[in-house]
């Protein structure tokens, strides 16, 4: 047999490339390039981001473990920008927003946004610059979405709070308990949502995966590789440039069931007067389109403003406008706790520690 064909049975006998050939990759140069990569992290180290621990069940030849650390990563400076800049969110928008940065879907349009494209089968033989995973049959992905989308929090509070009083029934593996605040806090993932059934481990690989968690632990994989390779401080730089940068307008996420009535009990909470609806200026009151301006007071401070073609409606409006200004409140000098970590660390200065949302 000829020494090409012969090299080109071992690879294919392979499960994924070796990393001898991460060097002859051209993809793999124009990634990292493009990422603008410290050349202290070698190229073979982002050919391994880039193999699935379905594609290869070996962790020492997959992603499986910088994923992990990545994602605990992702975890940690998400979770601190968003509770240290908006100390008064509640615990369901906490929860969608962490999911818009670093959930899934996030991860999967960074992986487009950084040119990586996924192989069709992966092998010894495939150009490194390949995301290499084995994907799942389409009608198990289908049913996969299904199941999360009914379990998973949902990013507003008209439908989120009966989920964290525990109002709806409990699933069939967990009869014994509902899920409150806390132990989506404790028990579940990032995201509020069920960790059951979810995850690799080191030793045993699934079978298949999707793409979009494969993406996702790409992504994750990178970030544990700048950690390891560069430090702490590479890792949050690389963390401000990909994920916090991107513009999110967390005020979007909000849908109140009763406002009026959720802006009564936090005036009541907060120790100020009732809030009470007035008109500020109208016009056009007999015609077909009028348009209302009404404030809510509490005393003589004026909480919010709203507009509206109803009196009603605008006073709604005005009692949102209340609400979100107290849970959108953020310091001007805000400081996360990662900053006072190294050498050269900022002197810590204590952060506003919210009492929590109105519950009713």
């Amino acid at each position: 047999m000829p020494p090409h064909l012969q090299k080109e049975a071992r690879l294919r006998a392979l499960p994924s490339p070796p990393l001898s050939e991460a060097r002859r990759s051209a993809k793999l140069a124009a990634l990292h390039a493009r990422l603008s990569l410290s050349p202290r992290l070698p190229v073979e180290t982002l050919a391994r981001c880039l193999v699935d621990g379905t594609a290869d069940p070996n962790p020492d030849f997959s992603n499986t473990s910088l994923s992990t650390l990545g994602r605990d990563l992702y975890s940690y400076y998400t979770a601190e920008a968003i509770l240290c800049r908006y100390p008064r969110l509640p615990t369901a928008v906490v929860f969608a927003a962490m999911n818009a940065y670093v959930g899934p879907n996030t991860l999967t349009q960074i992986t487009k946004e950084w040119g990586v494209e996924l192989v069709a089968e992966p092998g010894g033989e495939v150009d490194p610059g390949y995301l290499q995973c084995k994907r799942e049959d389409s009608m198990l992905v289908r049913q996969r979405s299904k199941k999360k989308s009914s379990d998973s929090p949902v990013a507003t509070l008209k439908e989120s709070l009966p989920r964290i009083v525990g109002l709806n029934p409990p699933t069939p593996a967990r009869q014994s308990w509902s899920r409150g605040v806390s132990s989506m806090t404790v028990q579940d993932d990032e995201f509020g949502g069920s960790t059951e059934g979810n995850g690799q481990s080191l030793k045993t690989a699934a079978a298949a995966t999707t793409v979009e968690d494969a993406c996702a632990r790409f992504v994750q994989a990178v970030m544990g590789a700048v950690y390891l390779h560069r430090g702490k401080q590479a890792a949050k730089t690389f963390f401000k440039e990909h994920i916090l940068s991107r513009h999110l307008d967390i005020g979007k996420m909000f849908e109140f069931k009763e406002p009026t009535r959720d802006l009564t009990r936090l005036c009541a909470r907060e120790g100020l007067d009732s809030p009470v609806a007035r008109i500020l200026s109208e016009t056009g009151r007999l015609s077909r389109h009028p348009v209302f301006i009404v404030g809510v007071f509490a005393g003589r401070e004026k909480l919010g403003e709203g507009t509206g073609s109803s009196l009603n409606e605008a006073r709604v409006r005005a009692a949102v406008g209340a609400l979100k200004g107290w849970y959108l409140y953020s310091p001007l000098d805000a400081m996360v706790p990662s900053e006072a970590e190294g050498p050269h660390a900022k002197r810590w200065k204590p952060g506003l520690v919210d009492i929590g949302e109105v519950i009713c």
